[in-house]
């Protein structure tokens, strides 16, 4: 990034955020705040252990510095600007999940456009406010979801109960996100049977996987019921460990016994237990969450600022409300609106499509005139440099 473009950059972070109310986090004056300035050459210099006492008002703060990045404290401290990690006197933490797009399973950065891994990372998200909120009991008014303004979203939970968790106490939480080392057996337990005269193993139903892996079984079993035997077969042969005998075998167990599937009773008859792990296996990996675990097991995590501008895309962090998210593009949505309307010429050393805005054609080499917004997001990432108007 040459001198021109840093400085045109930073003029325009400078009008929005003169412009814009961005509001602190709960107990700000308990975290500790950084930020990283424009600065010349390709090197990055983190500015940390600060206060609000040192910043003063944050909205003030921002229009003053203009940082290039915004960061906050999930961690609350007694000496929050204490430069010794270890003397800052921790008192507790949000509990902070992140979702990065290009660290998807099954998603090629190299081969997926920007807009496509959002996309992705989007329904991963809401994959993990299905375990938070089912799983974990979570209020909406204890969590904030936030999209970074880069590569995916934030969730942070603000609940009393996590508070004070220690780093191998979320780690267990990550675990049980992630499904890692999933104890199938863990899933069922001994019950009686209906008429109360012996033990059978059944799922459990009352929450957490078992109640997901038992979900599942229902629905599949009626879909196989509503298919011809045939085609019924083919689809139990997809599952891992179910060969043609097994699948018939088991075909035949779904046929005489829906109630017994209902129930999750895992001892229908020869091929279920198969038929219950493959399920369990399917929803573990439909419905997981790659969240990054370093940054939820970190309890001195700094996390982006929401309402600043991400530096690396010109695209606002931005909080979201739950109902929210279904209908939010970010490449649209989060782009902040005192870059649009004007027109600005750049010099693009880095041609191809842009997936930002409302009109996503590719840009040529050389120096063009765009949208700003889109010439902002090129700037941001390398993309081009800014010309002389």
């Amino acid at each position: 990034m040459n001198r021109r473009t840093r400085e045109y950059l930073k003029g325009r972070f400078g009008d929005y955020y003169r412009s814009a109310s961005v509001s602190p986090p709960p107990e700000a004056n308990e975290r500790e705040w950084g930020h990283i300035p424009f600065t010349a050459g390709d090197g990055t210099t983190m500015v940390r252990h600060q206060s609000l006492l040192d910043i003063g008002e944050v909205s003030e703060f921002l229009a003053r510095e203009t940082p290039r990045h915004a960061y906050f404290s999930a961690a609350r401290y007694d000496e929050p600007a204490n430069k010794r990690m270890n003397e800052k006197g921790w008192r507790s933490a949000d509990l902070v999940f992140d979702l990065d797009a290009d660290h998807l399973p099954g998603v090629d950065p190299e081969e997926t456009s920007y807009g496509e891994m959002l996309a992705a990372c989007k329904e991963e998200l809401l994959a993990l406010l299905a375990i938070l909120e089912d799983d974990f009991g979570f209020a909406d008014a204890d969590m904030q979801v936030v999209f970074s303004g880069g590569r995916g979203y934030h969730v942070h939970v603000r609940d009393e109960s996590v508070a004070e968790l220690d780093s191998t106490a979320r780690r267990e939480v990550v675990d049980y996100v992630r499904a890692v080392d999933l104890n199938y057996d863990g899933l069922i337990e001994k019950r009686p049977n209906e008429r109360g005269t012996t033990l059978q193993k059944q799922l459990r139903r009352e929450g957490g996987w078992g109640r997901r892996v038992h979900e599942e079984l229902v629905a599949y079993a009626e879909r196989l019921r509503a298919m011809d035997e045939s085609d019924a077969l083919a689809e139990l042969q997809e599952l891992d460990g179910v060969g043609e005998k097994t699948a018939r075998t088991i075909y035949g167990v779904l046929e005489r016994n829906p109630e017994g599937v209902k129930s999750g009773n895992v001892e229908l008859g020869p091929g279920a237990s198969t038929l219950v792990r493959a399920i369990a296996e399917r929803v573990t990996a439909e419905q997981t969450a790659p969240i990054d675990e370093p940054v939820t097991t970190d309890l001195r995590r700094l996390i982006r600022l929401p309402g600043s501008i991400h530096g690396g895309s010109g695209l606002l962090v931005c909080p979201l409300d739950r109902e929210a998210i279904d209908d939010f593009d970010p490449l649209t949505d989060a782009v902040p609106g005192r870059f649009r309307g004007r027109d600005i010429l750049v010099d693009v050393h880095d041609p191809g499509p842009v997936d930002v805005g409302d009109d996503r054609d590719k840009v040529p080499e050389g120096i063009v005139s765009v949208p700003e917004y889109v010439g902002v997001f090129l700037m941001a990432r390398g993309r081009a440099e800014k010309a002389r108007e």
